[in-house]
């Protein structure tokens, strides 16, 4: 006994020195040591629910308003800009040391009804919107780092969607492709000069007609000098054939042409009964190696600066409502804040880091 004693010290001496390092107990010390933020869209009047902000502070170190900063909220009124519910995430974010992404200031839908049904011709449409895009990013200069200037300019075969600001009557640039994008990335930038300017999408994530619209975009814009910094993929995925290596591919040509890329909604929503509950229970570990890939795609590529999800929790995430009941369990989190397979294999990818995902 008294040989084995002494033998202790000097074994331990040899004991490499990391596994006195204790492993990440959080998504946010994973990520932060993988150089990659990890964030999540927040719903502010959640946040007086201790669950719901005791977890958002301690797993994310990114945080999202998932309405409060659209033009619905911040001005349900012609005139009356109400920043009140964005304060409220952009102050929880500060005190927890969390980055804010802005989202977003031009899109298509959810607009307010008076200016959806308003009748305003195209000059008084661009005057509105640049007058919302430089009041919006001056107002928080300085707290958001990065803004979805544009949010699902296209349609499911790359062309230009038709919305109020394109050509309904659109702000004077109707037939002209991406212009209206253009314009409204320049006057963010003159809003913001600091702010990182992105461009978000839904269903271009892989390799697909609307993917090579958004590469031609970026490309085009680079070219002409249009200030834009990344490209937003969305990733709401409701297949569980998703095709990885196609996301890889296209994270990597979009950094290729200098662009950071986040992962702004992401979700893996399951078939659920009539409770809430899988149908299959295998789903669940099928939906844990999607996000497993999805993370190792982003890491792979120093380009991907971001993961975010949309919501945390099953209990609040948008996927039941919108697919009325049939689906659900999207989320990195239960219905009662416990971490889910999904979680877990979130956190392991996160734990090996950008050097060993390439």
């Amino acid at each position: 006994m008294k040989f084995r004693s002494c033998l202790l010290p000097l074994i331990l001496l040899f004991v490499p020195a990391f596994l006195f390092v204790s492993a990440p107990r959080s998504l946010r010390q994973a990520a932060d040591s993988a150089g990659v933020l990890v964030g999540t869209a927040v719903r502010p009047a959640l946040l007086s629910e201790a669950a719901y902000a005791g977890t958002l502070a301690r797993e994310f170190n990114l945080a999202e308003p998932e309405d409060a900063m659209k033009w619905w909220v911040l001005r349900a009124h012609t005139d009356n800009f109400d920043f009140r519910q964005a304060d409220e995430v952009v102050r929880f974010a500060q005190a927890h040391g969390m980055k804010v992404r802005g989202h977003c200031l031009v899109w298509g839908r959810d607009n307010p009804d008076w200016l959806a049904h308003g009748h305003f011709s195209p000059p008084q449409l661009a005057q509105m919107l640049q007058e919302h895009i430089t009041l919006v990013m001056r107002h928080y200069a300085g707290q958001v780092f990065a803004w979805d200037v544009v949010n699902e300019a296209l349609d499911e075969n790359g062309n230009v969607r038709d919305s109020i600001w394109y050509n309904q009557p659109g702000i004077g640039l109707s037939g002209k492709g991406t212009a209206y994008v253009e314009r409204a990335f320049r006057w963010a930038h003159e809003a913001d000069p600091k702010a990182l300017l992105f461009y978000n999408e839904a269903e271009g994530e892989g390799l697909n007609r609307k993917s090579d619209a958004i590469y031609a975009l970026v490309k085009d814009f680079k070219t002409r000098g249009v200030p834009i910094d990344g490209v937003g993929l969305q990733l709401h995925i409701s297949s569980l054939d998703f095709d990885l290596a196609g996301l890889a591919a296209n994270i990597t040509r979009l950094a290729a042409l200098g662009m950071q890329i986040h992962i702004t909604e992401l979700d893996v929503s399951l078939p659920v009964d009539s409770k809430g509950s899988v149908i299959h229970k295998e789903d669940l570990t099928r939906q844990a190696e999607i996000y497993r890939g999805i993370v190792h795609a982003c890491l792979h590529s120093p380009g991907c600066t971001a993961i975010q999800t949309w919501g945390f929790t099953d209990k609040y995430s948008w996927i039941g409502s919108h697919s009325r009941g049939v689906r659900g369990q999207a989320l990195l989190f239960d219905r009662g804040y416990q971490p889910k397979a999904a979680y877990s294999s979130v956190l392991e990818q996160l734990m090996v880091g950008r050097n060993s995902s390439r």
